[in-house]
Protein backbone atom coordinates (compact mmCIF):
# COMPACT_ATOMS: atom_id res chain seq x y z
CA UNK A 1 0.00 0.00 0.00
CA UNK A 2 1.09 3.60 -0.83
CA UNK A 3 0.24 6.55 1.15
CA UNK A 4 -0.11 10.32 0.10
CA UNK A 5 2.44 12.61 1.28
CA UNK A 6 0.01 14.95 2.35
CA UNK A 7 -1.03 13.15 5.20
CA UNK A 8 2.50 13.49 6.66
CA UNK A 9 3.67 15.36 9.46
CA UNK A 10 7.09 17.02 9.52
CA UNK A 11 8.69 19.93 11.62
CA UNK A 12 11.36 21.53 9.57
CA UNK A 13 13.51 24.61 10.48
CA UNK A 14 16.38 26.57 8.36
CA UNK A 15 17.70 29.89 8.13
CA UNK A 16 15.15 32.47 9.07
CA UNK A 17 12.37 30.25 7.85
CA UNK A 18 10.28 27.27 9.23
CA UNK A 19 7.88 25.00 7.59
CA UNK A 20 5.49 22.72 8.87
CA UNK A 21 3.98 20.47 7.14
CA UNK A 22 -0.32 21.12 6.45
CA UNK A 23 -2.74 18.32 7.40
CA UNK A 24 -5.26 19.63 5.36
CA UNK A 25 -4.29 18.66 1.19
CA UNK A 26 -5.03 21.36 -0.89
CA UNK A 27 -6.10 24.38 -0.77
CA UNK A 28 -9.77 25.83 -1.12
CA UNK A 29 -10.42 29.16 -1.92
CA UNK A 30 -10.30 31.46 1.25
CA UNK A 31 -12.86 34.28 1.18
CA UNK A 32 -12.32 37.56 0.86
CA UNK A 33 -8.84 36.88 -0.04
CA UNK A 34 -6.80 39.80 -0.84
CA UNK A 35 -5.74 39.35 -5.13
CA UNK A 36 -2.07 38.99 -5.63
CA UNK A 37 -1.12 41.88 -8.25
CA UNK A 38 -3.18 42.07 -11.47
CA UNK A 39 -0.92 39.89 -13.82
CA UNK A 40 0.72 37.99 -11.35
CA UNK A 41 -0.77 34.95 -12.73
CA UNK A 42 1.84 35.74 -16.03
CA UNK A 43 4.69 33.84 -13.55
CA UNK A 44 2.49 30.73 -13.50
CA UNK A 45 2.02 30.79 -16.96
CA UNK A 46 5.39 31.46 -18.13
CA UNK A 47 7.16 28.74 -16.00
CA UNK A 48 4.21 25.78 -17.04
CA UNK A 49 5.10 26.93 -20.81
CA UNK A 50 8.45 26.62 -19.90
CA UNK A 51 8.01 23.12 -19.08
CA UNK A 52 5.79 22.10 -21.40
CA UNK A 53 8.92 22.68 -24.09
CA UNK A 54 11.05 20.34 -21.64
CA UNK A 55 8.76 17.61 -22.20
CA UNK A 56 8.60 18.04 -25.49
CA UNK A 57 12.03 17.86 -26.38
CA UNK A 58 13.06 14.76 -27.46
CA UNK A 59 15.68 13.55 -24.92
CA UNK A 60 15.09 15.36 -21.96
CA UNK A 61 12.45 13.87 -19.92
CA UNK A 62 13.57 10.35 -18.74
CA UNK A 63 11.17 7.41 -20.28
CA UNK A 64 10.74 5.80 -16.94
CA UNK A 65 9.42 8.94 -14.97
CA UNK A 66 5.83 10.06 -15.74
CA UNK A 67 5.94 13.73 -16.96
CA UNK A 68 2.77 14.48 -14.82
CA UNK A 69 5.16 13.89 -11.45
CA UNK A 70 7.15 17.41 -12.90
CA UNK A 71 3.93 18.89 -13.39
CA UNK A 72 2.30 18.51 -9.59
CA UNK A 73 5.75 19.21 -8.52
CA UNK A 74 6.42 22.58 -10.38
CA UNK A 75 2.83 23.88 -9.15
CA UNK A 76 2.55 22.75 -5.81
CA UNK A 77 6.01 24.36 -5.57
CA UNK A 78 4.81 27.89 -6.43
CA UNK A 79 1.29 27.85 -5.07
CA UNK A 80 3.01 26.91 -1.83
CA UNK A 81 5.21 29.49 -1.98
CA UNK A 82 2.18 32.00 -3.07
CA UNK A 83 0.79 31.22 -0.32
CA UNK A 84 3.64 31.27 2.27
CA UNK A 85 4.11 35.02 1.23
CA UNK A 86 0.90 36.32 -0.08
CA UNK A 87 -0.50 35.54 3.04
CA UNK A 88 -3.27 34.21 2.40
CA UNK A 89 -4.66 30.71 1.18
CA UNK A 90 -3.91 27.26 1.98
CA UNK A 91 -0.95 25.52 1.48
CA UNK A 92 -0.39 22.02 -0.59
CA UNK A 93 1.98 20.08 2.02
CA UNK A 94 3.86 22.70 4.54
CA UNK A 95 3.17 26.30 5.78
CA UNK A 96 6.70 28.69 5.50
CA UNK A 97 6.72 31.23 8.19
CA UNK A 98 8.35 34.05 5.93
CA UNK A 99 8.97 36.94 8.34
CA UNK A 100 8.22 40.47 6.81
CA UNK A 101 7.47 41.72 3.20
CA UNK A 102 8.02 39.01 0.54
CA UNK A 103 6.83 38.90 -2.84
CA UNK A 104 4.56 36.14 -3.68
CA UNK A 105 6.06 36.48 -7.49
CA UNK A 106 9.74 36.37 -6.78
CA UNK A 107 8.70 33.34 -4.63
CA UNK A 108 6.71 31.37 -7.17
CA UNK A 109 9.46 32.33 -9.51
CA UNK A 110 12.17 30.95 -7.52
CA UNK A 111 10.75 27.78 -6.19
CA UNK A 112 9.56 26.96 -9.90
CA UNK A 113 13.55 27.23 -10.99
CA UNK A 114 15.04 25.45 -8.14
CA UNK A 115 12.17 21.90 -8.58
CA UNK A 116 12.89 22.58 -12.90
CA UNK A 117 16.19 23.07 -12.35
CA UNK A 118 16.47 20.51 -9.96
CA UNK A 119 14.64 17.84 -12.44
CA UNK A 120 15.94 19.05 -15.91
CA UNK A 121 19.58 19.80 -14.88
CA UNK A 122 20.89 20.21 -18.66
CA UNK A 123 18.74 22.89 -19.09
CA UNK A 124 19.87 25.11 -16.24
CA UNK A 125 20.84 28.28 -18.37
CA UNK A 126 17.25 28.36 -19.99
CA UNK A 127 15.57 28.27 -16.24
CA UNK A 128 18.17 31.16 -15.00
CA UNK A 129 17.17 33.34 -17.61
CA UNK A 130 13.73 32.79 -17.39
CA UNK A 131 14.42 33.83 -13.75
CA UNK A 132 16.09 36.69 -13.88
CA UNK A 133 13.55 37.75 -16.10
CA UNK A 134 10.81 37.87 -13.47
CA UNK A 135 13.02 38.72 -10.71
CA UNK A 136 13.99 41.81 -12.40
CA UNK A 137 10.32 42.77 -12.41
CA UNK A 138 9.84 42.54 -8.88
CA UNK A 139 9.77 45.55 -6.30
CA UNK A 140 13.63 44.93 -4.43
CA UNK A 141 12.00 45.46 -1.27
CA UNK A 142 10.27 41.84 -1.18
CA UNK A 143 12.20 40.54 -3.87
CA UNK A 144 14.87 38.39 -1.62
CA UNK A 145 12.82 37.44 1.31
CA UNK A 146 10.03 36.06 -1.80
CA UNK A 147 13.50 34.32 -3.04
CA UNK A 148 14.50 32.84 0.05
CA UNK A 149 10.73 31.50 0.72
CA UNK A 150 10.97 29.72 -2.75
CA UNK A 151 13.70 28.17 -2.26
CA UNK A 152 12.77 26.51 1.28
CA UNK A 153 9.52 25.45 -0.44
CA UNK A 154 11.21 23.84 -3.81
CA UNK A 155 13.64 22.39 -1.04
CA UNK A 156 11.10 21.08 1.18
CA UNK A 157 9.02 19.47 -1.61
CA UNK A 158 12.13 18.38 -3.70
CA UNK A 159 13.04 16.29 -0.38
CA UNK A 160 9.57 14.91 0.51
CA UNK A 161 9.56 13.33 -3.17
CA UNK A 162 12.65 12.10 -3.17
CA UNK A 163 11.61 8.17 -2.27
CA UNK A 164 8.16 8.17 -3.99
CA UNK A 165 9.03 5.34 -5.92
CA UNK A 166 9.70 6.86 -9.03
CA UNK A 167 13.28 6.13 -9.77
CA UNK A 168 12.05 2.67 -9.24
CA UNK A 169 13.06 0.07 -12.22
CA UNK A 170 10.13 -0.86 -13.99
CA UNK A 171 9.77 -4.72 -13.55
CA UNK A 172 9.14 -6.72 -16.70
CA UNK A 173 5.38 -7.80 -17.23
CA UNK A 174 5.18 -11.52 -18.58
CA UNK A 175 2.92 -11.06 -21.60
CA UNK A 176 -0.42 -12.64 -21.23
CA UNK A 177 -1.76 -16.01 -22.61
CA UNK A 178 -5.18 -16.90 -21.59
CA UNK A 179 -8.36 -14.69 -23.89
CA UNK A 180 -8.32 -11.29 -22.04
CA UNK A 181 -4.87 -10.58 -20.71
CA UNK A 182 -2.77 -8.26 -22.01
CA UNK A 183 0.24 -8.81 -24.56
CA UNK A 184 2.58 -6.47 -26.65
CA UNK A 185 0.63 -5.12 -29.62
CA UNK A 186 1.52 -4.61 -32.94
CA UNK A 187 3.50 -2.81 -34.94
CA UNK A 188 6.86 -2.59 -32.34
CA UNK A 189 5.37 -5.46 -29.77
CA UNK A 190 6.96 -2.90 -27.22
CA UNK A 191 7.08 -4.43 -23.41
CA UNK A 192 4.28 -2.90 -20.74
CA UNK A 193 5.85 0.36 -19.80
CA UNK A 194 5.15 1.86 -16.57
CA UNK A 195 5.03 -0.97 -14.98
CA UNK A 196 5.94 0.36 -11.49
CA UNK A 197 3.99 3.61 -11.78
CA UNK A 198 1.54 2.41 -9.34
CA UNK A 199 3.89 1.72 -6.67
CA UNK A 200 4.74 5.22 -6.61
CA UNK A 201 3.04 7.35 -3.90
CA UNK A 202 0.22 9.47 -4.26
CA UNK A 203 0.71 13.15 -3.85
CA UNK A 204 -3.04 13.65 -2.43
CA UNK A 205 -4.96 10.14 -2.95
CA UNK A 206 -4.44 8.06 0.60
CA UNK A 207 -3.92 4.94 -1.88
CA UNK A 208 -3.28 4.24 -5.77
CA UNK A 209 -5.98 1.83 -5.30
CA UNK A 210 -8.75 3.85 -3.91
CA UNK A 211 -10.96 4.22 -6.42
CA UNK A 212 -10.17 1.37 -8.61
CA UNK A 213 -12.74 0.94 -11.48
CA UNK A 214 -14.38 -2.04 -11.06
CA UNK A 215 -13.56 -5.20 -12.63
CA UNK A 216 -13.90 -5.34 -16.25
CA UNK A 217 -17.13 -7.31 -17.86
CA UNK A 218 -17.13 -10.49 -18.73
CA UNK A 219 -15.65 -11.54 -22.43
CA UNK A 220 -18.58 -13.92 -22.83
CA UNK A 221 -21.24 -10.79 -22.32
CA UNK A 222 -23.27 -8.88 -24.55
CA UNK A 223 -21.73 -5.95 -22.67
CA UNK A 224 -18.29 -6.88 -24.12
CA UNK A 225 -18.88 -8.01 -27.98
CA UNK A 226 -21.09 -4.86 -28.36
CA UNK A 227 -17.74 -2.71 -27.17
CA UNK A 228 -15.40 -4.99 -29.35
CA UNK A 229 -17.91 -4.69 -31.92
CA UNK A 230 -17.85 -1.40 -31.94
CA UNK A 231 -14.33 -0.45 -31.96
CA UNK A 232 -13.83 -3.17 -34.48
CA UNK A 233 -15.91 -1.11 -37.19
CA UNK A 234 -15.21 2.47 -36.12
CA UNK A 235 -11.35 2.31 -34.88
CA UNK A 236 -10.02 0.04 -38.06
CA UNK A 237 -7.12 1.68 -39.99
CA UNK A 238 -9.00 1.18 -43.58
CA UNK A 239 -12.97 1.68 -41.44
CA UNK A 240 -15.77 2.73 -43.79
CA UNK A 241 -18.03 3.41 -40.89
CA UNK A 242 -16.04 6.12 -39.20
CA UNK A 243 -16.38 10.17 -40.29
CA UNK A 244 -14.14 12.22 -41.69
CA UNK A 245 -14.62 14.36 -38.47
CA UNK A 246 -14.25 11.27 -36.34
CA UNK A 247 -10.87 10.54 -38.11
CA UNK A 248 -9.86 13.89 -37.51
CA UNK A 249 -10.43 13.76 -33.94
CA UNK A 250 -8.87 10.72 -33.45
CA UNK A 251 -5.42 12.03 -34.96
CA UNK A 252 -6.41 15.29 -32.89
CA UNK A 253 -5.91 13.81 -29.82
CA UNK A 254 -2.94 11.56 -30.26
CA UNK A 255 -0.43 13.50 -28.11
CA UNK A 256 -0.10 12.68 -24.25
CA UNK A 257 -3.75 14.59 -22.48
CA UNK A 258 -2.17 16.19 -19.75
CA UNK A 259 -0.83 18.51 -22.03
CA UNK A 260 -3.67 19.67 -23.94
CA UNK A 261 -5.34 20.39 -20.60
CA UNK A 262 -2.33 22.50 -19.71
CA UNK A 263 -2.60 23.84 -22.58
CA UNK A 264 -6.13 24.34 -22.25
CA UNK A 265 -5.57 25.63 -18.51
CA UNK A 266 -3.00 28.25 -19.84
CA UNK A 267 -5.59 29.81 -22.19
CA UNK A 268 -8.65 29.92 -19.92
CA UNK A 269 -6.69 31.24 -16.74
CA UNK A 270 -4.86 33.77 -19.10
CA UNK A 271 -8.17 34.84 -20.88
CA UNK A 272 -9.61 35.22 -17.53
CA UNK A 273 -7.55 37.73 -15.77
CA UNK A 274 -6.93 35.38 -12.78
CA UNK A 275 -4.48 36.64 -10.36
CA UNK A 276 -1.41 34.83 -9.04
CA UNK A 277 -2.95 33.28 -6.08
CA UNK A 278 -5.69 31.73 -8.47
CA UNK A 279 -3.48 31.49 -10.86
CA UNK A 280 -1.26 28.93 -8.37
CA UNK A 281 -4.48 27.14 -6.81
CA UNK A 282 -5.94 26.07 -10.14
CA UNK A 283 -2.41 24.41 -11.82
CA UNK A 284 -1.84 23.48 -8.47
CA UNK A 285 -5.07 21.31 -8.21
CA UNK A 286 -5.22 20.52 -12.34
CA UNK A 287 -1.49 18.66 -12.05
CA UNK A 288 -1.86 17.25 -8.72
CA UNK A 289 -4.95 15.74 -9.61
CA UNK A 290 -3.28 14.73 -12.92
CA UNK A 291 -0.21 12.93 -11.07
CA UNK A 292 -2.67 10.80 -9.07
CA UNK A 293 -4.69 9.92 -11.79
CA UNK A 294 -2.27 8.53 -13.69
CA UNK A 295 -0.83 6.21 -10.43
CA UNK A 296 -4.93 5.47 -10.00
CA UNK A 297 -5.05 4.21 -13.78
CA UNK A 298 -1.66 2.51 -14.14
CA UNK A 299 -2.82 0.78 -10.61
CA UNK A 300 -5.83 -0.65 -12.59
CA UNK A 301 -4.44 -1.29 -15.67
CA UNK A 302 -1.89 -3.61 -14.31
CA UNK A 303 -4.47 -4.91 -11.61
CA UNK A 304 -6.81 -6.35 -14.34
CA UNK A 305 -4.17 -6.55 -17.24
CA UNK A 306 -7.08 -6.10 -19.97
CA UNK A 307 -5.89 -6.99 -23.55
CA UNK A 308 -5.94 -3.51 -26.45
CA UNK A 309 -8.98 -3.92 -28.71
CA UNK A 310 -5.89 -5.05 -31.91
CA UNK A 311 -5.32 -7.86 -29.86
CA UNK A 312 -9.08 -8.61 -28.45
CA UNK A 313 -10.35 -8.37 -32.35
CA UNK A 314 -7.77 -10.96 -33.72
CA UNK A 315 -7.91 -13.46 -31.19
CA UNK A 316 -11.90 -12.92 -30.97
CA UNK A 317 -12.28 -16.63 -32.06
CA UNK A 318 -10.69 -17.84 -28.59
CA UNK A 319 -12.78 -15.67 -26.52
CA UNK A 320 -15.58 -17.55 -25.37
CA UNK A 321 -18.45 -15.07 -27.03
CA UNK A 322 -19.92 -15.86 -30.09
CA UNK A 323 -21.49 -12.44 -31.04
CA UNK A 324 -17.45 -11.54 -31.57
CA UNK A 325 -15.92 -12.32 -34.92
CA UNK A 326 -12.04 -12.91 -35.04
CA UNK A 327 -10.32 -10.25 -37.98
CA UNK A 328 -6.74 -11.33 -37.76
CA UNK A 329 -5.17 -8.77 -40.18
CA UNK A 330 -7.33 -6.29 -38.17
CA UNK A 331 -5.22 -3.13 -37.68
CA UNK A 332 -5.95 -0.13 -35.46
CA UNK A 333 -5.92 3.91 -37.21
CA UNK A 334 -3.45 4.70 -34.18
CA UNK A 335 -0.63 2.93 -33.03
CA UNK A 336 -1.30 1.47 -29.80
CA UNK A 337 0.34 2.64 -26.44
CA UNK A 338 2.73 -0.23 -24.52
CA UNK A 339 0.16 -0.49 -21.70
CA UNK A 340 -3.54 -2.97 -20.93
CA UNK A 341 -6.37 -1.36 -21.89
CA UNK A 342 -8.70 -0.77 -18.88
CA UNK A 343 -9.05 1.92 -17.81
CA UNK A 344 -8.53 4.54 -20.54
CA UNK A 345 -6.07 6.99 -19.93
CA UNK A 346 -7.14 9.81 -22.12
CA UNK A 347 -10.96 9.84 -20.37
CA UNK A 348 -9.37 9.31 -16.95
CA UNK A 349 -7.37 12.57 -17.50
CA UNK A 350 -10.04 14.55 -19.48
CA UNK A 351 -12.57 13.69 -16.72
CA UNK A 352 -10.29 15.09 -14.10
CA UNK A 353 -9.27 17.99 -15.61
CA UNK A 354 -12.95 18.59 -17.11
CA UNK A 355 -13.72 18.96 -13.39
CA UNK A 356 -11.05 20.65 -11.69
CA UNK A 357 -11.30 23.71 -14.38
CA UNK A 358 -15.06 23.82 -14.04
CA UNK A 359 -14.78 23.87 -10.01
CA UNK A 360 -13.85 27.45 -10.34
CA UNK A 361 -14.23 29.05 -13.60
CA UNK A 362 -17.88 27.36 -13.97
CA UNK A 363 -19.35 24.44 -16.67
CA UNK A 364 -19.64 27.06 -19.45
CA UNK A 365 -16.45 28.09 -21.14
CA UNK A 366 -15.44 28.88 -24.81
CA UNK A 367 -12.39 26.94 -25.56
CA UNK A 368 -10.18 27.38 -28.14
CA UNK A 369 -8.06 23.85 -28.24
CA UNK A 370 -4.73 23.66 -30.70
CA UNK A 371 -3.98 20.23 -31.32
CA UNK A 372 -0.14 18.50 -30.36
CA UNK A 373 -0.04 16.11 -32.56
CA UNK A 374 -1.69 18.27 -35.41
CA UNK A 375 0.31 21.57 -35.44
CA UNK A 376 -2.30 24.22 -36.54
CA UNK A 377 -5.73 22.74 -35.87
CA UNK A 378 -8.02 24.43 -34.04
CA UNK A 379 -10.97 22.27 -32.06
CA UNK A 380 -13.83 24.72 -30.90
CA UNK A 381 -16.09 23.32 -27.52
CA UNK A 382 -18.70 25.58 -25.54
CA UNK A 383 -17.56 23.40 -22.18
CA UNK A 384 -15.11 21.83 -20.40
CA UNK A 385 -17.40 18.60 -20.23
CA UNK A 386 -17.39 18.85 -24.49
CA UNK A 387 -13.82 18.59 -24.80
CA UNK A 388 -13.22 15.95 -21.99
CA UNK A 389 -16.16 13.88 -23.61
CA UNK A 390 -14.12 14.19 -27.06
CA UNK A 391 -11.19 13.40 -26.07
CA UNK A 392 -12.11 10.52 -24.70
CA UNK A 393 -14.21 9.29 -26.46
CA UNK A 394 -11.43 9.89 -29.58
CA UNK A 395 -9.49 6.92 -28.93
CA UNK A 396 -12.28 4.64 -29.87
CA UNK A 397 -12.39 5.39 -32.98
CA UNK A 398 -8.55 5.73 -33.05
CA UNK A 399 -8.85 2.14 -32.31
CA UNK A 400 -6.73 1.62 -29.44
CA UNK A 401 -9.53 1.53 -26.55
CA UNK A 402 -13.39 0.00 -26.24
CA UNK A 403 -16.17 2.33 -25.10
CA UNK A 404 -15.62 0.10 -22.02
CA UNK A 405 -12.34 1.17 -21.14
CA UNK A 406 -13.39 4.85 -21.68
CA UNK A 407 -16.29 4.89 -19.49
CA UNK A 408 -14.04 3.09 -16.61
CA UNK A 409 -12.22 5.98 -16.85
CA UNK A 410 -14.19 8.86 -17.22
CA UNK A 411 -15.81 6.99 -13.70
CA UNK A 412 -11.64 7.06 -12.03
CA UNK A 413 -11.05 10.41 -13.48
CA UNK A 414 -14.30 11.95 -11.93
CA UNK A 415 -13.50 10.26 -8.35
CA UNK A 416 -9.55 11.11 -7.83
CA UNK A 417 -10.60 14.86 -9.19
CA UNK A 418 -13.67 15.08 -6.63
CA UNK A 419 -11.40 13.43 -3.96
CA UNK A 420 -8.62 16.20 -4.80
CA UNK A 421 -10.58 18.90 -4.74
CA UNK A 422 -12.55 17.98 -1.67
CA UNK A 423 -9.29 17.22 0.55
Amino acid sequence: MTTSMSRRHLLVTGGAAAAVLATTGLPRPAAAAAPARPGGADVVLAWNRALLTTVRTAGLQPATVHPTRAFALLHAAMHDAVVATAGTGRPYLFTVDVPGAAAPEAAAAQAAHDVLAALYPTRAGEFASLLAGQLAAVNPAGRQAGVRAGRLVARLLLGLRSGDGSAAVPPVLPPGTAPGQYRPTPPAFAPAAFTHWAAVTPFVLDRAGQFRPGPHPALAGAQYARAVREVAAAGRDTSTTRTADETLQARFWAAPIWNYWNEIAQSVVGGSRSSLLVAARVFARLNLTFADAVIAFYEAKYHYRIWRPVTAIRLAAEDGNPATDGIPDWSSLATTPADPAYPGAHSVISQAGALVLRREYGPRWPLDVTSEALPGVVRRFATFQDSADEAGSSRIVAGVHTRLDHEAGRQLGGDVAAFVLRS
